[in-house]
Formats: C-alpha cells, structure tokens, sequence
C-alpha cells in the first residue's frame, strides 16, 4: 500500500497548478465590473469575439490586475455601425479609444455627452472612416490630449466646437471638407503642440491669433485656399519644428522671423505665390526648405546651402538667377534648382565632397561651361538632372563612376564628342538622355550592356553609322529615340518589350521596312518618317496590336496601306506615294480615320471652353481616351525628371504592367 500512496512532486505541482489556474480564470472574469462587462458583450458581436473574458481581446488593455479597462484599439476592423459607440462610454476607466480606418458614418451624440464625463480618456482616433457631417460640439473632454478625425468627410466651418478641450495638444482634422477660416478657438489652457488642417477648403488669412499658441512643434496647413502674406510673428512660434504651408495662394515674401526659430527642420512652402528674396539665413537650422513653384526672384544668398543641418533643398520653378553659391552643406543629401533663370559655371562643386547628395537637379537653367569630372565623385549620386542649359564640350567621362545613378539626363545643351564608354558602368542606369545635343561618331555597342536601361533617348544628335546589333538584348527598354541623327545601314531586332515608341526618323535609312521590327507586340508609336525607305509597307504591321500611331510620311513608298485594324490607329502616309483604300474598296468603316481628325480637332476646340469642352470627347468615344493616354505616353519621360528614386520605379512597374499612365503621376 506504501508505494500506491507516493505521490511525485512533479504530480503534485501539476495538480496545483491546474486548481489555480481553474480557480482563477473565473475570478479574473467576474474583477471587471458589470457595466464594463455589459459593454464588452455588445461590442462581441461587432468583433466576432467569443472569448468571455474582453482583457484576452486583441486591441483591449486591462489595467489594476485586469479590474478595469484603459485602453480599446480595434483599427481596421470592419466596423459599419456606430451603435455600439456609446455602450463604451460606460467604461469609465477608459483611457484611449482607437476605431481607426473602419466605415463608420457617424459619432453619435450620445458617445460625445457621456464619454465627455470621462475624465481620464485622452486619446481618441476615428481617421479613415466615412464620418460625414459638421464637426460635433466636443463639451467636456476635460483631459483629451490627442483628437484625430482625419481623412474622414466632415463639413461646414469651425467655431466654437473645439474649445472645450482644455487641454488638447494633439488635432488632426485634415483630409476633410471643412469650409471658413482657420480656427482659432483650439482650447483654453493654449497647450496645443500639434495642429493638422492639411486638404480641406479653408480660405482667408493665416489668423495672427494662431501665433498664440507657443507650444506648437507641428503646423500643417497645406492644400488649402488659404492666401495673404504670412505674420512676421510666426518668428514667436519658438519650438516649432514643422511649417507646412504649401499648395494654397499665399503671397507676399517669407517672415524673415523663421531663421530665429531654433527648433525649426522642416519648412515647406511649395505651390504658392510667394516673392521677393529668399530671407539670408533661413536655412540656419533646417534639415528641409522647399519653397518651389514660387514667383521667389533675386539671387541665391550665399549662405543658403551651407548650413551643416540641411539635407535637403528644393528652389525649382521659381525666377532666380545669379550663379550657384561656393559653399554647400556636406549633409545634403537633395538640391533641386532647375526651372530658374541661373546661369555661369558649376566649377563650385568641384570644390566639395557631397558623399551624401542623391539627386542633384539644375536643369532648365543657363548654366554654361563643362560638367566638372568631380560631379563623377558623388557616390551616392541617383538623379543627375542638368538638361536645358548651356553646356559645352565633351561628356564627362567621370560620370560613368556614378555607380549607384539611375536617371541621367542631359539633354537640350551643346555637348560635343562621343559617348564616353565608361557609361557602360552605370549598371543601375534606368533612364539615359542625351538627346538634342551635338553628340557625333556611332552609338557604341557597350551601350547594350545597360541592362536596367528602360528609356534611350539619343534624338536630335550627329550619330552617324548603323544601329548597334546587340541593342536587342535590351531587354527592358520600353522606349527608344533615335530620331534626327545620321544613321544607316541595316536596322537590327529590336528589343522586344519597346511599348511607348521606336522613333529612327529623320535618318538614312534606306530599303524595304524590315521584318527585325516584326516582334514588337507591346509597341504603342512607331515612327520611320523622313528616310529612304521603299517598296510598300509591309503586312506584318498589321499583327502589332498594341500600335496606335504610324508615321511612315516623306519616304518613297509605295502600294497601299495594309488593313491596319488596330482600334482608333492614326496613319501618316503623306509624302509618299501609298494609296490609301477607296470607300468602295476599304473593308473597315472610315469611322476610325474620322476620329483621328475628330480627336486633334475636338482637343484644339475645347481648349476654350474649359472643362467638360475638354472632357467630353474622352467621355463618350473609348478610342479617344486610349488614344489621349498613349499621346501622354510619348511624354512621359518629361514628367520622369520630377520624380525621385522610388516614384521613377513605380512607374516604370506600372507603365509595364498596363495600358496607359494617368497624367497626375507628374
């Protein structure tokens, strides 16, 4: 019997153990007390939750050993209904409460009034939902520090709705519809420290008494109609970090006041109207000035782009001139000063060793003189933009040490010689345009090793010989401008996923339209005007059904024009000697030739006429649509020297993967 009566520890650990962990599970339970309880269960059902104890919900925090809870975070959770809103109002030991990006459509009044009584609550987060309506009347709320109802739907002006939070420091009410003037009333205690009005309909002044509020470390009024020139008291705004004031019509010079603000990084401006001279000393203490698209004129302070914490700089399309300053930031990581009036030398960035600067952008300046070898030197170089300017003499070979460049561009200057051959280095290189300069000699074959290479733009040079053969291993090149040189010879396979346009015009070119140019399914405009070419124009044009425009004009052709039957196809035959079908003869109706004229006819028209002159075509006629958007498919590489790094990839995945690019991607 002794040995049947031995019972071991282990056994016995397990035993008590499992007693506590029975006993205690219930008691856990019935510490929350029942209102809490009964607000819980109606929630469940919101939730799909069947767990009875709500301190083991995901987004529930429980507090004093799981008798109260603080703190309810439930964003994306396919919320629709607000009902259960003010059932939490119960839990009155509620800290935070977060229904982020869900549906819900309304606060309820019963939610404001009585969670208003709570008054540890202090955060509350209903952004991305699909509130509608006027702001509701925030009374009481006595310790909410934080209020975002971003990217909702919200209307009408702002008054008094918000000054019974005492002591709010966090308020984010942008992506909304809200209408008025910029409220001022943004609670008592003046403890505010976040202000966010971003993408809303707010007009008028910049309030001076915004200027009050001396706590603020973030201002974000952009994409606003807000107008008038900006109070030299924001200088009072002493901790402020970020100043976000663009895309809204504000006018008159920048405060002067803003280079005495210490804590200040980030001052954005763009899409303005803003004169006068950029204040010396502004970029004192910023990590980030972006004034551009301004009317800002004068010359560039010398100072400006010196300052050890700026990182990042954006002056362009604005109406500066003068030549670049001598000294820059070794911090700078972007400088963008194109669509200015600049002009000299840029020898003053043969002095510098910016390790850091990723985009150097000067384009569409009067800059002049050569490109110093010691841009070559920027390793970490990823745009180098300096198209349409003055520049002169020879490529600089040393940019073919850009390892990590991804976009160069160059065009639109007077550059002379050869391409260098060490720009067969650039492996990264995605973008290269070197175009409308004086460029002579052959394309060289090391050209064909650029295998990242999506756009060639060669045009409007003096390349004389034949096309490289190896250019058909280029296998991501969507597309490719060699149009205005003085090539001959023998065109080789292309590559085959060419999509926006193969232009060889204005060249020597000379036989039959050869077959290489057969596999080019995906191809969108070709253009082979202004050569030699004979004989009639071959059927297997007929078999590229992405082709939308064919511009085979002044070569002597002849015959008649396959049956090209490519929905909405324009053809230019004019110059040679191809007839065109009868209407008797023609097995396809006319009605896609009328639309090509229709189409450029109707665009010119409604200019006048505004928006839905503009817009009509496009509403009712499919063929026109498709054929506006390949039209901004051929320009796209201009909207391509706008973006960064990131953006130019996007876009590049998505023009491959679809039909057409929307116009606001630039």
């Amino acid at each position: 019997m002794g040995r049947y009566a031995y019972v071991s520890p282990f056994l016995s650990f397990f035993s008590f153990f499992s007693f506590l962990l029975l006993f205690y599970i219930p008691v856990a339970l019935s510490q929350l007390p029942e209102n809490q309880k009964n607000a819980m269960k109606k929630l469940s059902i919101y939730l799909n939750e069947a767990d009875p104890n709500p301190c083991s919900w995901n987004g529930v925090s429980c507090g004093n050993s799981n008798r109260s809870i603080t703190h309810l975070s439930f964003p994306s959770s396919e919320l629709y209904y607000s009902d259960f809103l003010p059932d939490l109002c119960q839990i009155d030991t509620l800290e935070s409460i977060d229904v982020s990006k869900n549906s819900l459509t309304i606060i309820p009044d019963e939610f404001i009034r009585d969670c208003g009584r709570i008054n540890g609550l202090n955060y509350l987060n209903f952004s991305q939902n699909r509130l509608s309506g006027s702001l509701p009347n925030f009374s009481g709320f006595g310790g909410l520090q934080y209020l975002d109802l971003s990217f909702n739907s919200l209307t009408g002006s702002i008054e008094s709705q918000l000054n019974g939070l005492v002591g709010i420091r966090s308020l984010n009410l942008s992506f909304n519809q809200f209408i008025g003037s910029i409220p001022t009333q943004l609670g008592k205690a003046m403890a505010l420290e976040e202000l966010e009005l971003s993408n809303n309909f707010f007009k008028g002044q910049i309030p001076e008494k915004l200027m009050n509020y001396t706590s603020l470390v973030l201002l974000n009024l952009s994409s606003n109609h807000l107008s008038g020139s900006i109070s030299d008291r924001i200088g009072q705004l002493s901790n402020l970090e970020t100043l976000l004031l663009s895309s809204n019509n504000l006018s008159g010079g920048i405060p002067e006041s803003l280079s005495r603000i210490k804590t200040l990084s980030k001052f954005a401006a763009y899409q303005n109207s803003f004169s006068g001279i950029i204040p010396s000393g502004i970029s004192r203490y910023l990590g980030i000035l972006d004034p551009s698209y301004n009317k800002l004129s004068g010359s560039i302070p010398s100072d400006l782009l010196s300052s050890s914490t700026l990182q990042s700089i954006d002056l362009s399309y604005n109406s500066l001139e003068g030549p670049i300053p001598s000294k820059f930031s070794q911090s700078l990581i972007r400088l963008r000063l194109g669509f200015n009036s600049l002009n000299g030398t840029i020898t003053s960035l043969a002095y510098e060793t910016l390790s850091n600067l990723t985009y150097l952008e000067l384009n569409n300046n009067r800059f002049t003189g050569s490109v110093p070898p010691q841009v070559g030197t920027f390793q970490s170089l990823a745009l180098l933009n300096l198209a349409e300017n003055e520049f002169y003499g020879p490529l600089t070979k040393e940019l073919g040490n850009l390892n990590q460049l991804q976009v160069m561009k160059l065009q639109s200057n007077r550059f002379t010689g050869e391409i260098p051959p060490q720009y067969s280095q650039l492996r990264k290189l995605s973008i290269l345009n070197i175009g409308r300069n004086s460029l002579t000699s052959s394309i060289p074959s090391e050209i064909s090793s650029l295998g990242n290479l999506t756009i060639l733009d060669l045009r409007d040079n003096r390349f004389g010989g034949s096309i490289p053969d190896s250019i058909g291993n280029m296998k991501s090149l969507i597309e490719l401008q060699l149009g205005n040189n003085k090539l001959s010879g023998r065109i080789p396979s292309m590559p085959s996923n060419l999509q926006i346009a193969l232009n060889l015009s204005m060249n020597h070119f000379a036989g039959h339209i050869p077959d290489t140019l057969s596999g080019l399914n995906a191809l969108e405009v070709l253009d082979l005007s202004n050569n030699k070419f004979t004989g009639e124009i071959p059927e297997f044009l007929t078999s590229l059904q992405s082709l939308s425009l064919l511009l085979l004009s002044n070569n002597p052709l002849s015959g008649t024009v396959p049956n090209l039957q490519q929905p909405g196809i324009v053809i230019d035959t004019s110059g040679t000697n191809v007839l065109m079908l009868t209407k008797e003869e023609d097995p396809l109706p006319k009605k896609s030739d009328n639309s090509a004229l229709y189409f450029y006819s109707s665009f010119a028209l409604s200019y006048p006429l505004g928006f839905w002159g503009a817009s009509a075509p496009f509403i009712f006629n499919r063929n026109w649509r498709r054929r506006y958007f390949r039209f901004l498919d051929m320009y796209i590489h201009i909207c391509l020297a706008k973006l960064s790094e990131i953006q130019i990839r996007m876009m590049i995945t998505l023009r491959a993967k679809f039909q057409f690019v929307k116009a606001n991607f630039c």
